[in-house]
């Protein structure tokens, strides 16, 4: 078996390297494929030589930031931690985690696992390992002819904690939907949240997917949103509420800048989006639950890049460039959000596909608050990708001229020329790899 799980390493080590250095392709699904075609048990394998704990990220979304700055938080405290940083996060990407993370000798010497872990795949992952923990970062209506409803996804979830009973939850307490779904595993689980209102959501427009009791299916009342179905909510038909929070994010601060204490800590970022406080405050929780006294945790966020197209930062010329993954109603006005906060002028170019990773149904995009953007400071909105003319139209809906570009190098290019110097580009899944390399490519050849 040893000599098996080493040709498999050696397989996935070459495949990774040929994929990005002859064919300038990720090569990590097929990295993956390749190591469980030559040995279907190196997954279990090599997640047995992990020393302490095995972390997996699921939710809609926030699942590659908070992965991998729970990583990065695991690795400040001098650490070796195996993690899927590029976001593969389906079985093969799973097993090149482990496969690249090895030594050519078959072993793999690693202290801590965090992997990421979509949750439709969690079925496929779990009969290979059981984790220690799971961190849970919120359940929001997603690419509805991959996954189906909510519901389909909280069975899925469901299932697997079970599968595993002494794995324990991090779950966001401020969605309901995790909170129920923590709460009805039967697994232990701690909750993060955020007690104090932050933003004022009253002319918010957005799909509120948690508004019903999962417990008795009436209606939720909300103190007050933060955003989407996150906030302080409890049922009007039952004892059904949110649940005492743990680790409890306060005094928070949303701008050029996030900051907010817990446990006494102040932690502060040097970027933009109040879901990011979210992530921050989720890959907290999951160290501190694991027994880690994260005591450079702040010098962790002053290096952090959340790279990958999460708010990664370009500069191509004289323009500064932002590369934002937005793939989802409750994502996206995220991103709008993020956007808002820059009070400077500024060009968007926003890229959507309809590939079968991002799901063909694009209808989506009639659920987010695309009018928002009048209240922006713009100097221009270009669509592009392969739905742009439906991008296009979604924008002519709400009365905002746009531009329409398909080939999303073109419409960089442009914009870096007769832009106003800061532009935000914003990408549903498939077009976040290759955008990124366009960028790339761009900032290289300045």
């Amino acid at each position: 078996m040893r000599l098996r799980r080493m040709l498999a390493i050696w397989a996935a080590k070459i495949t990774e390297k040929i994929s990005v250095h002859v064919f300038h392709r990720q090569g990590v699904t097929w990295a993956g494929k390749i190591a469980l075609k030559i040995c279907p048990t190196i997954l279990k394998e090599l997640a047995g030589q992990v020393k302490n704990d095995i972390f997996i990220v699921c939710g809609t979304n926030g699942k590659t930031t908070t992965n991998n700055m729970l990583c990065a938080a695991i690795e400040a405290e001098g650490y070796k931690v195996i993690c899927n940083h590029a976001g593969s996060n389906m079985l093969n990407g799973v097993v090149a985690a482990f496969a690249l993370g090895a030594g050519i000798g078959g072993s793999l010497k690693a202290d801590y696992a965090c992997i990421e872990v979509d949750e439709a795949s969690t079925r496929r992952v779990f009969p290979h390992f059981k984790p220690d923990y799971m961190v849970l970062t919120n359940l929001f209506r997603d690419q509805l002819d991959r996954y189906g409803e909510i519901d389909i996804t909280m069975n899925i979830l469901k299932e697997v904690m079970q599968q595993a009973p002494d794995m324990k939850v991090i779950v966001n307490g401020d969605d309901a939907l995790s909170a129920y779904l923590a709460m009805d595993s039967g697994n232990p689980f701690v909750t993060y949240g955020i007690s104090e209102k932050v933003m004022d959501d009253k002319d918010s427009h957005e799909i509120r997917e948690g508004r019903f009791c999962k417990r008795c299916g009436a209606q939720l009342h909300y103190n007050f949103y933060h955003y989407s179905q996150l906030g302080d909510y409890a049922c009007t038909g039952c004892d059904f509420k949110r649940p005492e929070i743990q680790f409890n994010g306060s005094e928070i601060e949303v701008g050029d800048h996030l900051a907010f204490t817990v446990e006494g800590r102040r932690l502060q970022a040097n970027y933009k989006g109040f879901y990011n406080v979210y992530n921050i405050l989720a890959a907290y929780s999951a160290a501190r639950t694991a027994g880690l006294k994260v005591e450079h945790f702040n010098d962790m966020l002053a290096r952090f890049n959340p790279e990958n197209g999460r708010m990664e930062q370009f500069m191509i010329k004289d323009t500064r460039i932002v590369l934002n993954l937005a793939k989802n109603p409750a994502g996206f006005n995220q991103n709008i959000s993020a956007v808002m906060q820059d009070e400077t002028l500024k060009d968007i170019i926003i890229v959507i596909n309809d590939n079968a990773q991002d799901g063909t149904d694009v209808s989506w995009l009639w659920d987010v608050d695309f009018d928002r953007f009048k209240e922006a400071n713009i100097n221009s909105i270009t669509v592009s990708g392969i739905r742009c003319h439906d991008m296009g139209l979604r924008m002519k809906y709400v009365d905002i001229s746009s531009m329409l570009e398909p080939d999303v190098e073109k419409a960089i290019c442009e914009r870096v020329e007769n832009g106003c110097g800061n532009l935000y580009v914003l990408v549903n899944y498939t077009a976040l790899f290759s955008t990124r390399n366009v960028l790339k490519k761009l900032e290289g050849d300045r």
